[in-house]
């Protein structure tokens, strides 16, 4: 007789083979895939095991070898090391490799297609060198299976462009101050660098690890293989189809394309959702399956993510933790998993009689994230109306010391998120929390380190979303017309700052500090001792 366990686990595995079918396909990205073009011209480093190896790859490639040792008797052009530094740059087809200094006789340029490391010690310590640098195991199997690799390496080659990119976006940098650096920070590949006021992604140097784009807290950078919106969009589907087919249970697990364990495939409430790398699944897409019922969420950890894509990883899902422990929840409900240690049905998920949502993944990451955070605070078994997050989460509050805030407003011109706004006619400064992306760029732009920033969620949507005064003074008056200019803060600093300064050494100079632009114009060509002062050589009046 079939028990009311078997019956269950057979309709699981029936919603799940419909939710599969059902879920509809991700939508990428349409833009331009980025292009190799190899002409098979190769540059092995190394001594005398590259002298050696390089006429296996004869005809086929143009092989070179530079010499970093004293080898003798070589087989093919060599260029020798000769002491001097070197350089690499590049990437399959573009590859430069500069000898000694630029300006000095024996500087060199070498140009390659291909760059074969053989030196005792790696050249590039990038967790995911370029494509076209080869670092291989030296055993003869290997070396010979490279050989065959080597000469197919020429032609054209193409690959996704996996990224998105927003400047507008981007709380790198503003007026010259750093601010955010998360994306730089999580790239394995180093295909991320500061220019001037943004960030640029080297599309020939990306492989795609996605941690820059789950990291970014404002959405600057978006993965597109496939694009988050869509990726949600079919967890959606994928959950409510499972949900009302009859299935029970459901967790979700995230994993590469390595293919599903077979320890997953035997538990059919386990719904897999293959993606191209798993660093980049960002706290929308984890909280949202959790909002769309998912009794857990796992991601697959293979073993082979690059160690900075897995630290980045991790820091999300400490605050994600922290979020979900406060409200209530189990803390290790979203977690990383090993395939010998899948999460069984007594491991850590949501509590009976969560009522998931339904709504479309809309608005840009923040929005989605929030819209998830929301459904899981109303359901939440000990809701709290805040948390405090450890340092480096992308959600917060932020705060002014009165004392030393002059109302320069430079925060608020600095703030990429406008979490800092004008309060309007009113001199001061407004706080939206939900646009807070705790980069720092306030704290480093004042020029009084009157701000100070604070990880945070609070999770009033109301309070979250309205915008409320962090430091508000009444405007000071022309003491001629009577028109707000300035704040009185404002004044007396510069009222300070100024004493000694020739230019108001009279207390007729001193009152046009306190006369609005108009006014003080007026008030110079009435005054026969106005003039314009320049500092003799070597003072230094600007205070």
């Amino acid at each position: 007789m079939e028990t009311e366990y078997s019956i269950q686990h057979r309709r699981n595995a029936l919603a799940r083979d419909k939710a599969l079918a059902g879920a509809g396909d991700m939508r990428s990205t349409s833009a331009a895939p980025v292009t190799y073009q190899s002409r098979g011209r190769v540059l092995l480093v190394g001594g005398e095991q590259a002298l050696l190896y390089a006429p296996r790859l004869l005809p086929e490639l143009k092989a070179e070898v530079l010499v970093i040792d004293d080898s003798d008797e070589p087989s093919v052009p060599t260029i020798a090391l000769a002491g001097r530094d070197m350089q690499i740059r590049g990437y399959l087809g573009r590859f430069e490799v500069e000898l000694g200094e630029a300006g000095r006789r024996d500087h060199e340029i070498l140009q390659c297609d291909l760059l074969l490391d053989l030196a005792p010690q790696p050249l590039l310590h990038a967790e995911l060198p370029p494509v076209g640098y080869y670092r291989p195991d030296t055993s003869p199997p290997a070396l010979d299976a490279l050989a065959v690799e080597l000469k197919q390496m020429v032609g054209t080659f193409e690959k996704p462009r996996y990224f998105e990119y927003d400047a507008e976006r981007c709380a790198h940098m503003r007026n010259g101050v750093v601010g955010c650096t998360r994306c730089i920070d999580a790239c394995p590949a180093g295909a991320i660098k500061s220019i001037a006021e943004r960030v640029e992604v080297d599309s020939w140097l990306c492989q795609g690890g996605g941690a820059c784009a789950s990291t970014c807290p404002s959405g600057a950078i978006s993965y597109t293989m496939p694009l988050a919106e869509s990726l949600q969009e079919r967890l959606r589907r994928m959950l409510k189809t499972y949900h009302d087919e009859g299935g029970r249970d459901a967790g979700v697990i995230f994993m590469s394309e390595d293919g599903v364990p077979q320890q997953a495939a035997d538990m059919p409430n386990l719904l897999p959702v293959v993606v191209e790398e798993l660093a980049s699944v960002g706290p929308e897409l984890l909280l949202g399956a959790l909002a769309y019922g998912a009794r857990s969420v796992q991601l697959l950890d293979g073993g082979n993510m690059p160690p900075s894509s897995r630290r980045t990883l991790e820091e999300q899902l400490q605050w994600i933790s922290a979020a979900l422990q406060s409200q209530g929840y189990a803390s290790d409900v979203i977690r990383l998993a090993r395939p010998d240690d899948l999460a069984q049905a007594d491991a850590a998920c949501m509590p009976d009689g969560f009522s998931p949502a339904w709504f479309s993944p809309v608005g840009d990451k923040r929005q989605r994230l929030f819209g998830a955070l929301d459904h899981l605070h109303a359901q939440a078994p000990r809701p709290v109306p805040m948390v405090t997050l450890e340092a480096g989460a992308p959600l917060g509050t932020a705060g002014i010391d009165e004392s030393r805030c002059t109302l320069c407003m430079a925060c608020v011109g600095a703030c990429p998120g406008h979490a800092l706004q004008s309060a309007g006619d009113t001199p001061g400064v407004n706080f939206l929390e939900a646009n807070c992306l705790q980069c720092g760029m306030c704290t480093r732009t004042c020029p009084e380190d009157a701000v100070w920033i604070s990880p945070r969620l609070l999770f009033d949507r109301e309070a979250r979303q309205r915008a409320r005064p962090l430091y508000q003074e009444p405007p000071f008056e022309c003491i001629e017309c009577g028109k707000p200019f300035a704040t009185r803060r404002m004044i007396e600093t510069v009222l300070v700052r100024l004493q000694g300064n020739p230019m108001f050494a009279t207390q007729r100079a001193r009152n046009r500090l306190m006369m609005c632009e108009d006014c003080r114009v007026i008030d110079i060509a009435k005054d026969d001792q106005a003039q314009l002062f320049e500092p003799a050589k070597g003072e230094d009046y600007a205070g």
